[in-house]
């Protein structure tokens, strides 16, 4: 199927401007539509959603600078707009460009520059779609890392509760990553195509959650809320419990009857939304208190999915590691360095207060203060600080605690011995030697714990 050629749309009050304008596009393979008004234009903008738009600042209904803020704030600028005036100044050209114009022609046009920004526009317009796309594919791909008993259970959880639009309620602590278990069951559901709507509802204030959550009206302009612009995909809503008490009985209302009133609006909108949400405080004592409505509680809360903290699969932090190393090389462009094992050990039984954010946001720290191609183990320890004495296991213990005697002890060993492997640069003499064992049951030792030399 051969690709349509970009569709342009021009709004100009002069019939020879606005028809000399159109020939010349069409001439050069562009679709051309023609509107003599502010009107117009919103009926064929509607019609058919243009690739960019050409338009007259001075029109007689309506002019360009205020249709231009009108489709800015309803959030109906998708395309690039270059603006169009004979009397230009530069207080209008700089008030366009905040507004969201590409660019700024002034008359009488020059039609060599007119083909020149109009390409340039159009080409400016599907790199940001590409980009859109790209970024989309990578949230789409994004999955938690890690091969634990624990995070393969939780994915495999996520996958059939997937299937169902049953609102599930994520619980956790602080940083282990209940949004992006969200993403992952928005990702694996019949709704990801739709979007998905992140909001940290402690980030909202009282005064304004009304608006945010439902919209407005406000003179004959629409402002879209969060249910909106998660219609036909998934609302998240992190940390559930800060929601004022107002904000939860429109909520309830809205979600039990899927519509509701935006504010200053007299017509009821109708939605088709998943809500799931997550806490990392006990719910059930907020409604106790009063401070959280029951029968919110129970509307949101199908399904209870728990997201244990990062000290409780330690043995994911290795792959969590790489996977941030990774994540800043390609995001950010910082030179690659890797942990050595002393400094993966030692980490494996930190106690990570902070779960996986914590373990994030110290890969980066090292990563841009440090120097070397290895991040060893006192460098770990100097950026983690005074908390980073030898773990006490206060409130958790390590994974291998858990276990029957006999793997606790093997698992063990590996630990120990691949942390002295390291510290003794690979050398099997001086592992020997350091450790107080017989070369010969050493190697037995190695190969058995599969320790590679």
């Amino acid at each position: 199927m051969s690709k349509q050629p970009p569709y342009i749309l021009v709004v100009d009050d002069e019939p020879d401007i606005r028809q000399l304008v159109s020939e010349i596009l069409a001439d050069e393979g562009y679709q051309v539509a023609m509107a003599e008004n502010a009107q117009a234009a919103r009926v064929l903008k509607k019609q058919h959603e243009p690739n960019l738009i050409l338009l007259d600042i001075w029109m007689p209904d309506t002019d360009g600078v205020t249709l231009l803020k009108e489709w800015s704030q309803a959030g109906q600028l998708s395309c690039p707009v270059v603006m169009m005036s004979g009397h230009g100044s530069v207080e209008t050209a700089v008030e366009a460009t905040r507004l969201g114009a590409y660019d700024f022609l002034e008359k009488p046009l020059s039609l060599a520059k007119l083909l020149l920004v109009v390409a340039r526009a159009l080409e400016a317009s599907y790199l940001q779609l590409e980009n859109a796309g790209l970024k989309q594919q990578l949230m789409l791909d994004i999955e938690p890392v890690g091969k634990s008993a624990c995070v393969e259970r939780t994915k495999d959880q996520l996958k059939r509760l997937a299937q169902h639009e049953a609102r599930v309620l994520f619980v956790g602590e602080a940083g282990v990553g209940k949004e992006l278990y969200a993403r992952y069951l928005h990702n694996h559901s019949n709704r990801r195509d739709g979007a998905f709507v992140d909001v940290a509802v402690g980030s909202i204030s009282p005064e304004n959650s009304a608006v945010e959550f439902f919209g407005k009206e406000e003179n004959g302009k629409i402002y879209q809320g969060l249910l909106e612009q998660a219609h036909g995909g998934t609302l998240f809503l992190g940390e559930i419990a800060g929601m004022d008490k107002a904000t939860q009985a429109r909520l309830l209302s809205a979600l039990e009857s899927s519509s509701f009133l935006r504010v200053g609006g007299s017509a009821a909108v109708r939605v088709d939304v998943r809500v799931i949400s997550s806490t990392r405080i006990a719910l059930e004592e907020e409604v106790k208190a009063g401070r959280f409505r029951h029968d919110l509680y129970y509307l949101l809360n199908v399904v209870t999915l728990d997201i244990p903290p990062l000290r409780q699969h330690s043995e994911d932090i290795p792959s969590l590691l790489k996977f941030y190393v990774d994540y800043f090389v390609r995001q950010e462009k910082l030179p690659f360095r890797k942990f050595s094992i002393a400094a993966q050990n030692f980490l494996r039984l930190y106690s990570w207060h902070g779960n996986i954010r914590e373990l994030k946001n110290l890969v980066q720290r090292l990563m841009i203060l440090g120097a070397g191609d290895d991040i060893e183990l006192d460098e770990v320890k100097s950026a983690l600080g005074s908390i980073a004495q030898t773990p006490k296991f206060i409130g958790s213990v390590p994974e291998f605690f858990n276990l029957p005697l006999k793997e606790a002890r093997e698992q063990f060993e590996k630990n120990y011995l691949e942390y002295h492997f390291e510290k003794n640069s690979g050398s099997v003499a001086k592992l020997a030697s350091a450790i107080g064992m017989e070369r010969t049951h050493l190697y037995r030792k190695l190969h058995t714990l599969k320790i590679k030399r």
